[in-house]
């Protein structure tokens, strides 16, 4: 390795001075270092110019909340921005701003109230770009990791102008000093700002007067998880300069898709600013997901047409509006649970420089960092300013940015008290008593990778959560590798093992088949392997447990049979997931047939791979799939009977002995307690629309049609007894997926009693008549 750049090491809390020799020092693991002696400098020293004796800009003392930059009228009438910054163990915090050339002036904020500094600085208009350098000691030993010569993003900034390229300077400590078991503890005092991305003061005008939420309720929604830039960068009705934006995504053309294929909500992957990992940048590639976020109340500007100094928050408001007014929910994915900056060789960015042991879990050795994410660190959620930070920014993006709900990545890591997951956590009982957030979607991806992670049904009350297990119950049935139909029977109607407890509903799962994570829905039925490749990490990448089917060749095949059949076999994942009691979840470009050509774990792939290709929709067989799934919404949204509020209860309510739920053998049987240990690859289910609980807003009982689906996955025909009294007299053929056009229902009339013959790889609803 090269030498390390002419540096002053640090070591041991003890600020780089000049003037002195610099001592020898051995760390723990018998490295002889240089380090500095012990006397400081009188007065922080930041690329070796000390601070200037008399600010240049009056700062006036302001007010400590709310935190962030808020510009408004100050005294006698005065406007300006008020700066407020938590920063608990600082010794000092100064405010940078910079001009539009790039010039910086500081100036230092002495009132400090309750561990938040602050100052109000007149003349400070919306537009102007800051940070902030926080002073302190020097002691990764103790985890104690101030460095004024970074400057930092303030983590309330509500804009962001530039991006971050991590070059060696926005290190806190030497990058590439040749030691690297011993790099973090070496200081580096370079000057990080001409490097680092500024937080832009924002103007707070807009009441939402004029919004209409939807409020769709739990059990009618159906959502629509999408990537900002990926859904719209390749789409050929929205106009260039606005595709891969926020204000794409708000065009009549994007809307028009999500309206007539009938969501609800679509839930966008991650739009807070996020930085790209150092090892993606040195292979020329970004994170193109964004589950690195680093600035909680901003919007990321590489998703803004209207440009990165500040105007990306009313693009974004402007998209939300226009999806309310489509009656479309805006449900963010967000990552509170780490940030970008990585373990002790990561970056410093924001937190670490403001109080690193006030942010993040460290271990029991201060230089390490307790990882739960498997990203390099933690956010400390027990700590009173990490849950004030999050909970500020949930509540700032619901009321001033007009979003309707989360989704919380690895929500587990959150739910951690001390170590082990808890669900009585300071950031659950927060939000069961928040006023704002106790009235908005929350989705919990209910596990982490730490020990005792794993918590699907575990979430209390208010929670859905992401449901792991419908996926694999599906994916295995599907492709003949469930040993019985035990575990499929829960996943279809609504999981009552994992959620029926504690006043949850059917609702609390979020079913789904796939998701931004794994295969797409065609890679699915086209890969039993993953291909990542183009990732540059040798293939080692993603996980190996897809539980899919190729369906006799490996990838594309030219083979008409073995397309018909993946075809076949995405309407039957889509007619399941979208016929099972729960909350579906679709996957952006899954009913038109979207490929990532087998990469499983395409987080850094910010081209064709990922983006929605439109041009799907143009092929008869694609179309299908398209027009089937949009059908199915409809059904969906029409049957109180598919979108069930109370789980179902198997017991007769009528004199006749007609059940609200009741499962049925091939034979035509009900199912006994034996034939849901055997071996099967088929199941029918019979679902009652005289036996919904509840009743409408008039408070009159809900009725609706009765259905029978069944699903058959075996690779030949099956001849199935349909079910006679009390079940039908007859049954009509609603959707039967071994047909390629559906077109409107099949209108096919059978007999109660009579066998039909259930087509190899297929599902077929009944209605009953």
């Amino acid at each position: 390795m090269s030498s390390a750049p002419e540096q002053e090491a640090v070591h041991e809390g003890r600020a780089a001075g000049g003037g002195l020799p610099a001592q020898t020092v051995t760390d723990p693991l018998g490295q002889s270092t240089a380090a500095p002696p012990a006397t400081e400098p009188a007065a922080p020293a930041v690329n070796g110019s000390r601070r200037p004796a008399a600010p240049p800009v009056s700062v006036w003392p302001g007010a400590p909340t709310p935190l962030g930059a808020r510009f408004r009228t100050g005294p006698d009438g005065t406007t300006g921005t008020n700066f407020a910054l938590w920063a608990g163990g600082a010794e000092a915090v100064d405010l940078c701003l910079f001009d539009e050339e790039g010039a910086e002036t500081c100036v230092p904020l002495t009132e400090l109230t309750h561990e938040i500094w602050h100052g109000f600085v007149p003349g400070v208009f919306p537009g102007r770009r800051y940070g902030f350098r926080v002073h302190g000691r020097w002691d990764p030993w103790t985890g104690a990791r101030w460095n004024p010569a970074k400057l930092l993003l303030d983590p309330y900034a509500r804009a962001v102008d530039g991006d971050f390229s991590l070059p060696p300077e926005v290190y806190g400590h030497v990058r590439d000093w040749p030691q690297q078991q011993v790099a973090d503890t070496v200081r580096d005092d370079r000057d990080s700002a001409p490097f680092v991305p500024k937080g832009v003061v924002v103007q707070d005008d807009d009441d939402w007067s004029d919004d209409h939420r939807p409020k769709t309720p739990w059990a009618d929604s159906v959502i629509y998880e999408l990537h900002v830039r990926g859904f719209t960068r390749l789409h050929p009705g929205i106009p260039e300069e606005l595709r891969g934006t926020y204000a794409g995504l708000a065009h009549p053309a994007a809307i028009e898709h999500l309206v007539n294929l009938g969501v609800t909500a679509v839930e966008l992957l991650p739009v807070h600013q996020f930085a790209h990992e150092d090892h993606l940048l040195r292979r020329g590639l970004k994170n193109y997901w964004g589950y690195n976020s680093i600035g909680y109340f901003a919007p990321h500007a590489a998703y803004a047409a209207s440009g990165t100094g500040g105007r990306q928050v009313g693009e974004f408001k402007r998209m939300v509006r226009a999806l309310h007014a489509a009656g479309i929910e805006v449900i963010l994915d967000v990552v509170y649970n780490h940030t970008a900056e990585a373990g002790e060789l990561g970056p410093t960015l924001s937190l670490r420089g403001i109080d690193n042991r006030g942010y993040y879990r460290l271990q029991s050795d201060a230089r390490r960092y307790a990882d739960y994410t498997g990203c390099g660190n933690t956010l400390h959620v027990v700590q009173p300013q990490v849950l004030r930070l999050i909970t500020d920014s949930l509540r700032y993006w619901v009321t001033e940015m007009g979003v309707d709900g989360f989704r919380f990545d690895l929500a587990a890591a959150l739910a951690r008290s001390m170590h082990d997951v808890d669900m009585l956590s300071p950031f659950l009982a927060v939000i069961a008593q928040d006023p704002v957030l106790r009235r908005v979607k929350l989705i919990a991806e209910p596990w982490d990778v730490g020990s005792g992670g794993y918590q699907v049904g575990a979430f209390p009350p208010l929670w859905t959560e992401w449901n792991d297990r419908y996926r694999n119950a599906v994916r295995d049935f599907w492709r003949g590798a469930l040993p019985d139909v035990r575990d499929l029977g829960y996943r279809l109607s609504g999981s009552s093992d994992l959620y029926a407890w504690g006043g949850r509903r059917p609702y609390a799962s979020v079913n789904f088949v796939t998701a931004h994570d794994g295969f797409t829905l065609r890679d699915l039925v086209s890969y039993e392997r993953k291909h990542n490749e183009a990732n540059g990490e040798g293939n080692r990448d993603g996980t190996d447990d897809n539980r899919a089917w190729n369906g006799g060749a490996e990838g594309e095949s030219e083979d008409e049979r073995v397309q018909a059949l993946r075809r076949r076999q995405l309407r039957n994942l889509l007619t399941t997931l979208l016929l099972s009691t729960g909350v579906p979840m679709l996957v952006a470009g899954d009913e038109f047939g979207r490929t990532q050509r087998g990469n499983n774990n395409a987080y850094c792939q910010d081209n064709e791979i990922s983006w929605v290709d439109w041009s799907q929709l143009e092929v008869p067989g694609w179309r299908a799939l398209f027009e089937l799934t949009s059908r199915l919404i409809a059904l969906r949204h029409e049957h109180p009977v598919l979108r069930r509020r109370a789980f179902f209860s198997g017991r007769a309510h009528s004199v006749d002995g007609l059940r609200d739920l009741a499962w049925f053998t091939a034979r035509g049987t009900e199912m006994t307690e034996r034939d849901w240990y055997a071996p099967a690859a088929t199941l029918g289910m019979y679902l009652s629309g005289r036996d919904i609980p509840g009743r409408d807003a008039r408070g009159t009982p809900v009725v609706d049609d009765s259905f029978l689906a069944v699903l058959h996955a075996g690779d030949r025909p099956e001849s199935f007894d349909l079910p006679g009294a009390p079940w039908a007299a007859r049954y009509e053929v609603v959707v039967d997926t071994s047909r390629e056009e559906q077109g409107e229902a099949p209108g096919v009339v059978h007999r109660a009693g009579t066998a039909i013959t259930v087509p190899a790889r297929s599902v077929l609803l009944l209605k009953v008549c």
